[in-house]
């Protein structure tokens, strides 16, 4: 079913999502002290990381940001914080998506198994369809996109994209000289069964913007439409 690290450091809440998890098939492992995530995580094997925001010796946040950089698996943040600034940058650094304290721990286990399935799917682990068209290759200026191989280079040098980014980047590519609202975007590639909202399409245009664009002030490749939304150009 797939390995899941619980990076918690209340000891009742990361007891009630072991237990919940285990008893859906999952095989956990609870990690308590931020400063040991990232070691544990690099040994690799696991498929998902359910991520504290404040935890000690490392926040949840200078984690997802070292893990965005090496480890491409599914990132869930639970926080008690439900400010959107600290939403928006959870997703800014390379979060999947997010999950409030209390939550019912159904609800976490089925979002857990939405992200799971969905990443086996991106990577061809599965069988059903995504957005992303075995293409050979697109060519946007000096940025070229494999969907294939799920590999981007701009000037001869790979550029490293985590899936929500790629896919998000795939379906525009592939979609090309057409405008699309960030509605549309949020539901072609998060779907209904997320808690973000369209801004998350935002904040992930602006980070795929940062990896291709020349210029992030006169971005020409992805171009903001204004009133309307974002449009690929080819």
């Amino acid at each position: 079913m797939g390995k899941i690290m619980i990076a918690e450091d209340d000891v009742k809440i990361a007891q009630l999502e072991q237990d919940y998890l285990e008893s859906n098939g999952y095989e956990t492992k609870i990690v308590g002290d931020g400063a040991m995530v990232i070691a544990e995580l690099k040994k690799g094997g696991y498929d998902l990381i359910l991520l504290d925001i404040m935890l000690p010796n490392c926040s949840g946040y200078d984690i997802c940001r070292s893990v965005r950089e090496d480890i491409d698996i599914p990132i869930l943040m639970v926080t008690a914080r439900t400010e959107g600034i600290d939403v928006i940058r959870g997703l800014g650094l390379g979060a999947d998506d997010y999950i409030t304290k209390p939550f019912d721990p159904s609800q976490l286990v089925a979002r857990v198994r939405s992200h799971l399935r969905r990443y086996q799917r991106l990577t061809g682990g599965g069988s059903g369809k995504n957005t992303v068209e075995h293409t050979d290759k697109i060519v946007a200026g000096n940025v070229i996109i494999e969907p294939k191989t799920w590999r981007v280079w701009k000037d001869g040098q790979e550029i490293k994209l985590p899936n929500r980014e790629f896919e998000l980047l795939c379906f525009m590519a592939q979609n090309p000289n057409i405008v699309f609202s960030k509605e549309t975007l949020f539901e072609k590639i998060w779907g209904y069964d997320y808690v973000s909202d369209a801004a998350t399409v935002s904040v992930h245009i602006n980070r795929i913007r940062e990896k291709i664009e020349n210029d992030l002030r006169n971005p020409k490749i992805i171009e903001t439409i204004w009133g309307a939304g974002y449009r690929f150009n080819l």
